[in-house]
């Protein structure tokens, strides 16, 4: 079966730069791949220690965090480094200092997934929540070097766990260790003879509770809002914009909003969005370092941002769940004790049904439902308040992950 896997990303690797005449992501994640060995032939020498960290995209980068930054604490001899696989993740952290390498993870061939360690040589690698590359997972388990999956999230759905798994399986005892987010996916594994297996939970847990302690002010946020209680709707998409859109254009009050769409870099998107509401709007790109106190809504087309504009929220909508782009990181705005709405689509993230049934997120179908929660939300203050503090307690009662990775790397 790895033969069929291997032909197909071969296929793959043919057709990429046909695509990325057509398609901004793909034309990155094209020619972002062509930099990787030139990168590491510059950065990394034959005698620096290394540990590698892969993560698929942005939201895996930020679980990963706070285990990178444990390692820099302890060993600050070593030399850290992070693939990406999305032009998402890579593009926003290229700059990032919490490693020392950062790029692109070459595509999962075999000649080039040899030539990427020979030139990397890590002594640990370490891969976030379920990232499952066939071919590098046998090279490291061929050059003994200890392999790890932290966050792990594993669904009875999944190929592992069926009589005919095409292959995958295989690459399951190429791991040292799991370390997992719930009871379920220990006993899944276990199911078909892992004992390697440690509950760990989240890792997003540590990550999030550290935003509470660093400098979350935006200035040009405290000038739109001026004093002013707002709605923050972060990473949306098309089919969350279908939903709050005419909410906004309707809404009379005191109440302003900010509105983060996930992909910041499509500005026809940004100026469509723009045009179909009926406010004073902003698109924060177009007016920086000018007064933004008398818009009544501001468009972020800035990636960085919106764990700080969190902050200032009275109510967050976390978009992703009302389509099937998958609900994004609804930790971040309830770590700040406010109340969260997302879609109707969020079966898969366990963290959005344990807060659901708390009563500390809100899940809606429709703009109607939106109307009635957010009116609810705004108008009952203790209500409200209630909401937010189950969120950030519920948050502060999960975290722990990273120490227990650390603990098991350390004991090694």
């Amino acid at each position: 079966m790895n033969f069929l896997y291997t032909l197909a990303t071969r296929l793959v690797s043919c057709v990429l730069p046909l695509l990325a005449l057509f398609n901004r992501k793909i034309k990155l994640f094209w020619k972002g791949r062509k930099e990787s060995f030139r990168i590491l032939q510059t950065h990394i020498s034959a005698d620096d220690q290394v540990i590698w960290l892969h993560a698929a995209s942005l939201g895996e980068y930020e679980q990963g965090l706070p285990i990178l930054k444990r390692l820099r604490e302890l060993y600050p001899e070593k030399k850290l480094v992070v693939t990406f696989f999305s032009p998402s993740g890579y593009e926003a952290k290229k700059h990032s200092k919490d490693a020392d390498v950062i790029l692109y993870l070459p595509l999962d061939l075999p000649k080039r997934v040899n030539r990427f360690l020979n030139l990397l040589h890590p002594e640990m690698a370490i891969f976030v929540k379920y990232e499952f590359w066939q071919n590098y997972l046998f090279a490291l388990k061929r050059r003994g070097i200890p392999t790890y999956l932290v966050s792990g999230v594993f669904r009875k759905d999944q190929l592992f766990f069926k009589k005919r798994s095409w292959g995958m399986r295989a690459v399951l005892p190429c791991f040292t260790h799991f370390f997992v987010q719930n009871e379920n996916a220990k006993l899944l594994l276990q199911s078909i003879g892992f004992t390697n297996v440690t509950v760990s939970g989240d890792t997003r847990f540590d990550r999030v509770m550290e935003i509470l302690s660093r400098d979350n002010k935006l200035p040009m946020i405290e000038n739109f809002l001026s004093g002013a209680p707002c709605i923050v709707f972060g990473s949306s998409w098309k089919a969350d914009e279908e939903v709050y859109v005419s909410f906004l254009n309707v809404y009379k009050g005191n109440m302003k909003f900010i509105i983060a769409p996930h992909e910041v870099h499509d500005k026809e998107k940004i100026h469509n969005l723009r045009d179909s509401l009926h406010k004073h709007v902003a698109i924060l790109s177009e007016v920086e370092n000018k007064d933004l106190s008398a818009y009544d809504i501001l468009i972020v087309d800035k990636i960085g941002l919106l764990t700080k504009i969190y902050s200032y929220a009275v109510i967050a909508y976390v978009g992703g769940g009302m389509g099937n782009k998958g609900l994004h990181n609804i930790l971040e705005p309830a770590v700040f004790s406010i109340p969260v709405v997302i879609g109707k689509n969020y079966d898969k993230f366990n963290e959005a049904k344990d807060l659901i049934s708390r009563e500390g997120v809100f899940s809606v179908k429709n703009t109607e439902e939106f109307t009635q929660i957010a009116t609810f939300l705004f108008t009952n203050v203790i209500q409200r308040k209630k909401a937010g503090i189950l969120n950030y307690n519920y948050i502060n009662s999960n975290t722990g992950a990273t120490e227990a990775f650390i603990e098991k790397v350390k004991s090694n």
